[in-house]
């Protein structure tokens, strides 16, 4: 997500809920248990999404963190509602080693767990990304940030190998406004490995589960206009892209993280090619991070509603145009879990997802329903 309206939470703050899982993991195991058998909960009764979605060949899913596991309403919802999920801040760098002696795991086997009762297939979210850290990475020396990216991958995708659909294995490498050669974001990694931290962590993803698809995921290239020039980032991106297959690494997909800010605007044909450009360079496209952010949406919550609902409905057209677009994600379900309430207008609770916080579907949800429902696939050129 743009750096602008990137979460303040500190990333230490993982170790607050420490005491919480390591005492509580028998808990949070028959929650998550209770959750999947929730299936008759009146909440799941509108069409699925993740059935219509199934109908074209793609995955429908979102983000999940660990309020699933301990509301059955909310745990019905996903499995009724979804075929994938997403870690949010579970499987980040700063939640498993808030510092060098601690690597709690906690959280995301009670999440990888859920989604194997379940049945949804689970992604992992995020191997490497310069942001977001505890403090003692950015110290970290050159021969230190080797040391540590390589085991942290080697360890986290290892543990999960065999379990997860997919990696974003390196996570928004790209911020022009850095002004750094490719237009590469700088950060811990970038400052002590340059640009070969990225294909370092596809190396060392794939050396640790050769199976598991291998993500790069990004956000911006997506926009016509918003915290950068959309034509630039597509360039950029193109060209990493380019780079990484010329050295040889795999890379089986292109995450479009695809948050609607204030101020964004969306160009259809240059999404659209953008799309196709990956496609030709043999690529699926996930649509990794969506929402709608209704901060500068004037009026009641029912026009609110109405206003979020057909930013869904052009994007979606867009994206089910072309077939290389396989998995489709909202970042969370539900309003209640959305990562937009920090910071929001005093009063006014962030609307930006399908589902309210009492988990009943929105305008958003119809959208998507009627997107999925109706729009007609194109031809991807190659």
């Amino acid at each position: 997500m743009p750096r602008e309206y990137q979460g303040r939470t500190d990333p230490t703050a993982g170790a607050t809920r420490r005491g919480f899982l390591r005492g509580g993991a028998l808990a949070l195991a028959m929650a998550a248990g209770n959750a999947a058998d929730a299936t008759s909960d009146p909440i799941a009764a509108v069409p699925s999404l993740g059935e219509l979605a199934a109908r074209r060949g793609i995955l429908f899913g979102a983000a999940v963190d660990r309020t699933v596991l301990g509301d059955p309403r909310l745990a019905a919802l996903y499995r009724h509602q979804t075929r994938i999920v997403t870690t949010d801040t579970a499987l980040k760098f700063g939640s498993i080693r808030p510092r060098p002696e601690v690597a709690d795991y906690g959280e995301a086997d009670a999440l990888v767990d859920f989604a194997g009762r379940a049945g949804l297939a689970m992604r992992g979210h995020t191997l490497a990304w310069n942001s977001w850290q505890p403090d003692w990475v950015e110290r970290l020396s050159q021969r230190e940030c080797a040391y540590w990216l390589e085991r942290h991958i080697a360890e986290t995708v290892g543990r999960y190998a065999g379990r997860l659909h997919s990696w974003d294995v390196v996570n928004e490498p790209l911020w022009p406004e850095d002004g750094l050669p490719g237009g590469l974001r700088g950060g811990p990694w970038y400052k002590g490995l340059g640009a070969d931290y990225i294909r370092r962590s596809f190396v060392a993803a794939r050396a640790a589960d050769p199976k598991v698809r291998l993500v790069l995921n990004e956000a911006g290239p997506e926009w016509k206009q918003g915290f950068s020039p959309g034509a630039r980032y597509r360039t950029d991106l193109l060209r990493l892209v380019d780079d990484l297959q010329h050295a040889g690494v795999r890379l089986d997909a292109v995450g479009l993280e695809c948050h609607w800010f204030p101020g964004f605007t969306f160009d259809a044909e240059a999404f659209g090619q953008l799309v196709r450009d990956l496609a030709a360079r043999d690529l699926d496209v996930y649509l990794t991070e969506i929402d709608v952010n209704d901060r500068d949406f004037p009026g009641d919550a029912a026009h609110r509603d109405a206003l979020v609902a057909a930013r869904y409905a052009e994007l979606m057209r867009a994206a089910l145009a072309e077939p290389a677009v396989k998995v489709i994600q909202t970042w969370e379900l539900s309003d209640g879990q959305t990562w937009l309430r920090e910071g929001a207008r005093p009063g006014r609770a962030p609307r930006p997802l399908p589902f309210d916080a009492e988990y009943r579907p929105k305008d958003a949800y119809q959208a998507i329903a009627r997107a999925l429902k109706e729009t007609r696939p194109g031809v991807t050129r190659r």
